[in-house]
């Protein structure tokens, strides 16, 4: 019998290669049974045990490229997330407009104050319609190996603690509901006290019924850094003159003028930007 290679993963752990797991991912992202299976035969045939699994992404990615710049846009969409740094301010701008999106009015870095000091919140946002106020922790990571751990979840806990009783005589508050937010993942025991003691949490693949991937991929807002078409450089220079968002380009296009592209590379940048809206 055939020994399946072990692969290993970005935080240093190996795990057994699973090319059903490589297919899911990639049809998740918006690739057809056949493309997803031929890319998972041909990346199957190539891996070595001790393969890193930012290896068999890459490898991954640049298949899917050639077949479809909107489909590897949006199978990079982890990647362009750790893209956003180095500071974790392009983040909490990128969650404040996908908020937006779903018709939050958003503020970040607000003061807000409890019961015992002041505090500063990465992110503030009020529902006209829902009448809502919710409060939100960032916690950006370039590493993609790197977890927001207990400590993080007892801190915000804490904070959003005292935020909540604010004004205990009239249990009148500034927030309704407090959230943890992450562009990766949150460890085992982060989990279980959140879940335990109330703390909303989200990031990459939590909760499982509504996970960042999900709420990007159901808003169709997704960071300007998942662009194929784009250098590093050219990410950047857009972030800095406030396009954080693909939307953003295709609704104002004013924006590239600032990278100085050619017509041509501007229509190809165009047509990839809503290739991916559109999938």
């Amino acid at each position: 019998m055939t020994t399946l290679p072990s692969i290993t993963k970005a935080d240093g752990s190996r795990e057994v290669f699973d090319s059903s797991r490589l297919i899911i991912s990639l049809e998740r992202a918006g690739a057809g049974e056949h493309t997803a299976n031929r890319i998972a035969e041909t990346i199957s045939n190539t891996v070595a045990s001790g393969t890193s699994s930012r290896e068999i992404y890459t490898r991954a990615f640049s298949l899917l490229r050639k077949e479809a710049k909107p489909i590897a846009a949006r199978y990079a969409l982890r990647r362009a997330l750790l893209e956003l740094g180095p500071s974790g301010h392009p983040f909490e701008d990128f969650i404040s407009h996908l908020y937006q999106a779903d018709g939050w009015q958003v503020e970040t870095r607000k003061i807000l104050q409890g019961r015992c000091i002041s505090h500063e919140v990465d992110f503030y946002a009020s529902h006209p319609e829902q009448g809502m106020h919710i409060a939100a922790e960032l916690k950006y990571h370039n590493d993609p190996a790197y977890k927001t751990d207990l400590k993080v979840a007892l801190y915000v806990k804490s904070r959003f603690e005292d935020i909540f009783a604010c004004n205990e005589a009239t249990h009148i508050c500034h927030i309704d509901r407090g959230l943890l937010v992450t562009n990766t993942k949150f460890t085992s025991e982060a989990i279980a006290y959140s879940e335990c003691a109330g703390v909303e949490l989200l990031g990459w693949g939590y909760p499982e019924d509504d996970t960042l991937f999900m709420r990007m991929s159901r808003a169709k807002i997704y960071p300007i850094t998942s662009l194929t078409g784009l250098s590093r450089a050219e990410k950047r220079l857009l972030i800095e003159h406030g396009a954080i968002a693909v939307d953003t380009i295709v609704r104002d296009r004013n924006f590239l003028d600032s990278i100085h592209l050619s017509p041509e590379r501007v229509g190809e940048l165009l047509a990839e930007a809503e290739g991916l809206l559109a999938l």
